[in-house]
């Protein structure tokens, strides 16, 4: 019978940190700073949500031109002028979460202060969609499907960032899966309504907006979830968007101190003045803001491209020059 040899400590690899994946946890005394809103409609077709997103639009952006990225094949142009609405649209017909991200980083670009997304929907199901990126990956790993959220997740992930670091206002209007109850109607019978369940996007996605409301087939609007308390729990009978929601909203919104702008950022990490360990610095900070993964389009190469990782390369490029 063979003798097992002597056992044999096995050396740990080495191995590279990334300084800027590898920060500290730090506190800091909490402060309120003014916010940009993140806000979501959901509802059944014929509910309202593109128009009433573009009247909160409206109000929001001080009646100034905003940015439309529409995957409803140009519906919400139907409204353009009307109550003096003015926007400009970008029409998808192929919805890979990644081109959601180079849209916002190409408005940002172009200054929009309020970027409607009508809709969020399309991203998660449509042509290119999350889901159909799942599908497309699971080849690589034999056919699994719950495998091909290796590559879909990231993704999934990825567009939900952009979202909310957007440096302006967001609304995304998103479709409701449909189910069809019997309800009583005003004359005591009996007749099918079109009831809106949850929206058509990744489960869970209401937690990401700070303001989530739906839409039922009368042009009702019930908030299912606010951050701002005049909304908590209010139910708004064809609200008017600038009255009724953007007017309270950016009053809330506007309640304390000057909030950072992202530029600045831009600024700092493109100064002839900038250093490795600046950068470095600089990187940290707008991490604890919760803004590296700002949209925007590349200084150098006009690719989109993200704040944190237009620092770390800045930064990662100043550190490796030869001195």
């Amino acid at each position: 019978m063979s003798q097992l040899g002597q056992p044999v400590r096995a050396g740990r690899q080495q191995q590279t940190t990334d300084e800027y994946d590898d920060g500290p946890f730090t506190f800091r005394p909490a402060t309120r700073e003014r916010v940009k809103a993140r806000m979501s409609i959901q509802g059944v077709a014929g509910c309202g949500k593109t128009w009433t997103a573009l009247n909160v639009a409206h109000g929001l952006n001080g009646g100034e031109r905003f940015a439309v990225i529409d995957t409803e094949r140009e519906s919400a142009s139907l409204y353009l002028g009307v109550n003096g609405i003015q926007f400009d649209s970008c029409s998808m017909h192929r919805y890979d979460p990644r081109d959601l991200v180079k849209a916002l980083a190409s408005a940002a670009q172009h200054g929009y202060g309020t970027v409607v997304v009508d809709s969020l929907s399309h991203f998660w199901k449509g042509t290119d969609g999350t889901l159909d990126q799942v599908e497309k990956a699971k080849a690589k790993y034999g056919g699994n499907s719950f495998a091909g959220w290796k590559d879909g997740t990231p993704i999934q992930n990825e567009m939900i960032d952009a979202l909310l670091s957007y440096p302006g206002h967001i609304i995304a209007t998103m479709r409701s899966h449909t189910e069809w109850v019997l309800q009583e109607n005003d004359r005591g019978r009996k007749e099918p309504v079109a009831v809106g369940m949850r929206a058509e996007q990744r489960k869970g996605v209401e937690y990401e907006f700070g303001v989530v409301a739906e839409m039922d087939i009368n042009n009702r609007m019930r908030f299912l979830k606010s951050r701002c308390p005049v909304f908590h729990q209010q139910v708004l009978d064809k609200p008017d968007g600038v009255k009724d929601i953007a007017k309270p909203l950016l009053d809330w919104l506007n309640d304390g101190t000057e909030s950072v702008d992202p530029a600045a950022y831009i600024d700092d990490a493109q100064a002839e003045t900038a250093t490795a360990d600046s950068l470095l610095a600089l990187y940290r900070e707008v991490e604890s803001r919760g803004l590296l993964a700002t949209p925007l389009m590349h200084p150098d190469t006009g690719k989109p491209t993200s704040l944190g990782a237009y620092i770390k390369e800045r930064g990662t490029a100043l550190k490796n020059a030869p001195q």
